[in-house]
């Protein structure tokens, strides 16, 4: 998906903000409608959801809205959709493309302020990540969980 916007709801572009949520929830929607019935017994589907769900700012109300989202739709599907498992990874700040768009030393402030708030001191890396998604994907006892894998960004 493109980069993550926060921006006040006052100045939202409403057009843009629909476009966001086709991309993200909707795609994801789409792809398992898609995607589950070419699914392997005892396959799984993991989605992708963020820490605004739980730690929402000012200015995050549209993407606080599509992780509260993935959250609730991952929950659904778990039973909708069983006995295929159906879970979603929440990370935190992460050293990833996602923030290709802010300058550069706007981008390093973003990851050196968050470093300096989390617990485990430092953004996660995109391997860190990946490890809750393999996690899930062979698990085969977690369904409809949601895998918060953030530094501790939900505790501070």
């Amino acid at each position: 998906g493109e980069p993550l916007r926060f921006q006040a709801l006052a100045d939202t572009d409403l057009a843009r903000a629909r476009s966001f949520l086709d991309t993200r929830l909707w795609g994801a929607i789409t792809a398992v409608k898609h995607g589950a019935p070419l699914l392997r017994e005892g396959g799984s589907v993991v989605l992708t959801t963020g820490t605004v769900a739980r730690r929402p700012m000012p200015g995050t109300s549209v993407v606080a809205g599509l992780a509260g989202a993935m959250e609730s739709l991952t929950r659904a599907l778990a039973l909708e959709l069983a006995p295929i498992r159906v879970n979603v990874v929440e990370p935190g700040v992460v050293r990833t493309e996602l923030w290709r768009e802010l300058p550069t030393r706007e981008r390093d402030g973003l990851f050196a302020s968050a470093a300096e708030s989390l617990p485990v001191g430092r953004v996660g890396e995109p391997e860190e990540i990946a490890e809750a998604y393999l996690y899930l994907m062979r698990g085969g006892f977690s369904t409809g969980s949601v895998v918060v894998v953030d530094g501790g960004t939900v505790l501070v």
